[in-house]
């Protein structure tokens, strides 16, 4: 996969193709990370790269010369048909089922604003899709960027020491994770749950299945609300809430 962004910090996103996953994936070339500075598709002395805003307000607004000049120096890069992607709080969220989308993908290109933002511009004539982490703000688009990337890369096959991790995470099937533990088998007084020391995976499968039912219910319900239960997974839901009563 080809992925590229557009940042006036490049050494801030390239430290992520230094460690973890996203690191092991470059160094097996299963990804590329290219990174254009806006600053180095100037024209001025001084390298500028914002303004003021028309009809006035605080801070500064990216302008649309040099971002574009970025943008289509990386889309020269990569395949055609690779999104360009804008980090902005006006974005719908990025979830695990756009990183899928996203890891089906050749390619991507990432935007990734500063100051008040980009000139709209910008924004109508060379931005595919905009995004959000969720409601709040950030000084700036590079630790969505990031987040997005390490998100797609874990996806895609080879990546991961054991692609079935990327299939039991959480999220993948609209529900949180499950609980999980290791040795030593107790801790200050609390023990791993018996049925994980059974042995017997048909048991640990199913208190999985409870587990992340139930602690999707308590935690984030909202997720619940948009799944159509089985009738499995409705009785091991009641059997969680009954065990959370007693």
């Amino acid at each position: 996969m080809q992925i590229g962004v557009v940042s006036l910090f490049p050494e801030m996103v390239a430290a992520i193709a230094e460690f973890g996953v996203v690191g092991r994936a470059q160094r097996r070339e299963l990804i590329s990370l290219d990174i254009e500075n806006p600053r180095d598709h100037t024209t001025d002395a001084h390298r500028t790269v914002d303004d003021r805003p028309y009809g006035g307000g605080p801070g500064m607004v990216m302008k649309v010369e040099p971002v574009a000049a970025a943008l289509e120096a990386l889309k020269s890069k990569l395949p055609r048909g690779c999104p360009v992607v804008y980090l902005s709080p006006q974005g719908g969220v990025f979830d695990q089922a756009t990183a899928k989308r996203f890891s089906d993908l050749p390619g991507m290109v990432l935007l990734a604003g500063r100051y008040e933002g980009i000139d709209e511009r910008l924004i109508e004539l060379h931005v595919d899709e905009e995004l959000s982490l969720g409601d709040f703000v950030l000084s700036g688009g590079e630790i969505a960027a990031m987040a997005v990337i390490d998100a797609v890369v874990r996806l895609l096959p080879g990546v991961l020491g054991d692609d079935e991790s990327a299939v039991q995470d959480s999220f993948v099937e609209g529900l949180l994770d499950h609980p999980h533990y290791t040795r030593p088998e107790e801790i200050a007084g609390k023990v791993v749950p018996e049925v994980l020391l059974s042995g017997d995976h048909a048991q640990i499968a199913r208190w999985r299945n409870k587990q992340a039912l139930g602690r999707s219910f308590l935690r984030r319900p909202d997720l619940l609300e948009k799944l159509d239960l089985s009738v499995e997974q409705q009785e091991l839901l009641d059997e969680f809430l009954k065990e959370q009563r007693q």
